[in-house]
């Protein structure tokens, strides 16, 4: 028997220096936490992948006053991204910027842990952590083995 703990909505998150903060009044869609290995979150980030969570764009709204550059692809509308917090140049809407316990734990772990890699055809690194691996988005790709 499991029992999950549901979160007190909304989640908040923030850029690495709390000049940005941004909360969340919905789950997840369709449980869409994944990690991303596409060339484009790619260099935004200049990470090889980063941990992505969908959400309704209408759960999404910023808690702030600091100015941020934002950027919205016209394309995949229901992405909101920053580019950039003017003070600590971090790109501030991922799953690593959500709020976190004491020990730097991410609140809510199980509501956001990812559960597939998705666009992997193009990693730059192989991960071996059990989950599925997909060309594009989980379940309208082809599965990668």
């Amino acid at each position: 028997m499991s029992l999950a703990v549901t979160p007190p909505w909304p989640l908040t998150g923030s850029c690495f220096c709390s000049a940005v903060t941004y909360a969340l009044s919905a789950p997840p869609v369709l449980r869409a936490s994944r990690y991303c290995h596409c060339t484009q979150c790619q260099r935004l980030t200049g990470c090889p992948f980063i941990h992505t969570v969908h959400f309704p764009a209408s759960a999404f709204s910023w808690t702030h006053d600091a100015p941020v550059d934002t950027f919205v692809n016209p394309l995949r509308l229901w992405k909101i991204r920053t580019r950039r917090c003017h003070p600590c140049a971090e790109i501030s809407v991922w799953g690593p910027h959500f709020a976190r316990d004491g020990s730097g734990r991410i609140l809510y772990w199980e509501e956001v842990r990812p559960t597939a890699h998705m666009f992997y055809g193009t990693r730059l690194i192989d991960t071996e952590d059990g989950l599925g691996k997909w060309e594009g988005c989980e379940g309208k790709s082809g599965s990668i083995t």
